[in-house]
């Protein structure tokens, strides 16, 4: 096993998607000076996010990174939106012809995903080091630009910009005091919606749509996904499908480990009207190897910069090295649309580039010339691209958990019967279907 340096320029914590994309940005531009770190024993444990948007294959691809991912998904060409008892609209992505050289929506799971760009950093013989937990973050004594991070074991390394990408619970975000706050954006999702949660699985045997009054949504995975979990030493027979559902705030908190009985009551409730749980009639759910709750509240850190967050008081040169953000240690929101990963991993495309144009900088000017600018501005930039997403989200999650209710007594017509006849209509139009892909591409906001 390679040993640990004591230092290095970059130290990334989290070898997630974000994390190893920041990896390969760096590689990219020929920069081999960093160490990868992350505290569980063995990656790819979930397989949460599923469809990789033609904004974030752009992104990769100039880094060389978005083939052999575009190689083992399966290319989606339209998004199909329905009631439990029929279709309402069919998203032609073809529209996107004219914008990117990926017009679909690849569906690959995450694990997939981070498993085929562990294995390419692992071609430039880079090593992810673990387990190494991070238990604080300090000043270097001798050098105000530097911190040195301490992990679990008492190993200590001293680096000058620390990425953190560990995910939602950021031990990197919580030791640099950076906050982690609900933005609000004005949308209508701030306002009311029935859901704040919901239930994902990985199972086998069914196809189902979206639902009136919460969602649920079930998409076929790639056959390579079998291949994973073939390595990983579970067998699978058949077509494995990702499922999704909403689940009320009535219903409560959902179960860490949600069973077969939690999600075919969920498929009962909001799944289509064919997918009955006799048995007699429809075999239900077969297993349910990949399964977790999803809670989707939304969470931006920073106070005024995210992606690249400069310490929280924007003076990280006089207290210590560099702390940065990435993927969901920067952002959390509802899974809607499917822009979580999305977003994490173009903003690590970006970081490569801009801590490169800062390392260089900082090496050729004076010590008494400011260039943490490049970073602010980076920062500001993808804190921009951050609140468009979560705004998106916001909105998706209130149009997908609208409650079935009366409109008023003067018109008895239920909500969820308004937002279908639109979404109807609306699908009837051309321009309507454009923006429709254009918005779930993430094009309009890399």
């Amino acid at each position: 096993m390679t040993t640990i340096p004591n230092s290095t320029t970059v130290l990334i914590v989290g070898a997630g998607p974000s994390g190893l994309v920041a990896a390969l940005s760096l590689l990219h531009h020929d920069f081999k000076d960093f160490v990868v770190v992350d505290a569980v024993e063995q990656g790819q444990n979930t397989s949460r996010a599923l469809v990789v948007h033609a904004a974030t294959l752009e992104a990769l691809d100039t880094i060389n990174s978005g083939e052999e991912i575009v190689a083992k998904g399966t290319k989606a060409r339209s998004i199909n939106i329905g009631n439990r008892t029929s279709q309402l609209v069919s998203t032609n992505l073809s529209s996107l012809d004219k914008h990117t050289r990926h017009p679909y929506a690849l569906v690959i799971p995450q694990n997939l995903t981070e498993y085929i760009l562990g294995e390419k950093i692992k071609g430039y013989g880079v090593t992810v080091h673990r387990p190494c937990k991070v238990t604080s973050l300090r000043r270097n004594e001798k050098d105000d630009n530097l911190t040195d991070v301490t992990f679990e074991d008492g190993k200590i390394i001293t680096a000058k910009y620390v990425i953190g990408a560990d995910g939602a619970r950021s031990v990197v975000r919580r030791m640099a005091g950076i906050g982690f706050s609900d933005p609000k954006t004005g949308e209508q999702g701030d306002r009311t919606t029935n859901l704040t949660q919901m239930v994902l699985a990985d199972v086998f045997g069914f196809i189902g749509t979206m639902s009136p009054e919460s969602f649920f949504l079930s998409i076929p995975m790639p056959n390579s996904f079998n291949e994973l979990l073939a390595k990983n030493g579970q067998e699978v027979n058949g077509q494995i499908y990702r499922i999704g559902s909403g689940v009320p705030v009535v219903d409560g908190e959902i179960p860490h480990s949600p069973g077969k009985d939690y999600l075919q009551n969920l498929i009962d409730r909001f799944g289509p009207t064919i997918l009955s749980s006799d048995a007699s009639v429809n075999p239900g759910l077969h297993a349910s190897p990949h399964q977790g709750s999803y809670m989707a509240f939304t969470r931006l850190g920073g106070d005024k910069l995210e992606g690249a967050t400069v310490a929280p008081d924007d003076t990280a040169s006089k207290h210590g090295g560099i702390i940065l953000l990435v993927g969901d240690a920067a952002h959390i929101h509802s899974p809607a649309g499917g822009q979580g990963m999305n977003l994490g991993i173009r903003d690590a495309v970006f970081l490569g580039e801009a801590l490169m144009k800062h390392i260089n900088a900082s090496a050729s000017q004076p010590s008494n010339i400011d260039t943490d600018y490049i970073l602010r501005e980076f920062a500001e930039e993808r804190h921009k691209r951050a609140l468009e997403v979560i705004a998106y989200t916001k909105t998706l999650l209130s149009v997908m958990g609208t409650q079935d209710k009366k409109i008023s007594w003067v018109f008895p017509i239920s909500a969820t019967t308004v937002r279908d006849w639109v979404m109807w209509l609306g699908g009837k139009f051309g321009f309507m279907q454009a923006k429709m892909a254009w918005a779930m591409s993430g094009l309009g906001r890399r």
